[in-house]
């Protein structure tokens, strides 16, 4: 990759965890993520855990865009009729990032068979910072993080900031 595709950059991380029933204590989806980044060196700057109605998603990724580069949320992406997070963030991004859905979905199907194609993961960009919607499987947000968000995360900032 060439040196201009990545700039040396301070990446800050928000978590957001989409749940009804999930509390500070039992939440390891939300946990997971935060242990990846800063592992990888990213500083968390916002973590929150609202309820699957679209306005507190709305509402929370707002709040966590003025903190942070990179908002991760999970939970909420599914086909169940309180799933609602994909609703909530379209509308904030500036552009979509297409082949984060794919690539979570095909790295997916390799664990969960079929059933990757319920995944309604998606990511963007939203005034050069990055919003990643993925499922609050502890799973799915390891996967997601580790081999998706982390690696790319530098040159997803880089182009969003150009």
């Amino acid at each position: 990759m060439k040196q201009e595709h990545v700039q040396p950059m301070s990446i800050s991380g928000a978590v957001i965890t989409v749940s009804s029933s999930r509390t500070r204590e039992n939440d390891t989806s939300g946990e997971t993520i935060k242990t990846l980044f800063e592992d990888a060196g990213i500083r968390i700057a916002h973590y929150a855990i609202v309820p699957d109605r679209i306005d507190a998603i709305r509402r929370e990724v707002i709040r966590a865009l003025d903190r942070a580069s990179c908002v991760v949320i999970n939970g909420g992406t599914g086909l169940t009729h309180d799933d609602c997070t994909i609703e909530a963030v379209l509308p904030l991004l500036d552009k979509q990032i297409d082949g984060f859905g794919e690539l979570f979905r095909m790295m997916s199907f390799a664990e969960i068979s079929s059933a990757a194609m319920l995944s309604r993961a998606i990511a963007g960009i939203s005034g050069g910072k990055a919003i990643f919607c993925v499922p609050g499987s502890t799973g799915a947000v390891k996967l997601a993080t580790s081999a998706l968000i982390i690696p790319e995360i530098r040159h997803i900032l880089t182009h969003a900031n150009k």
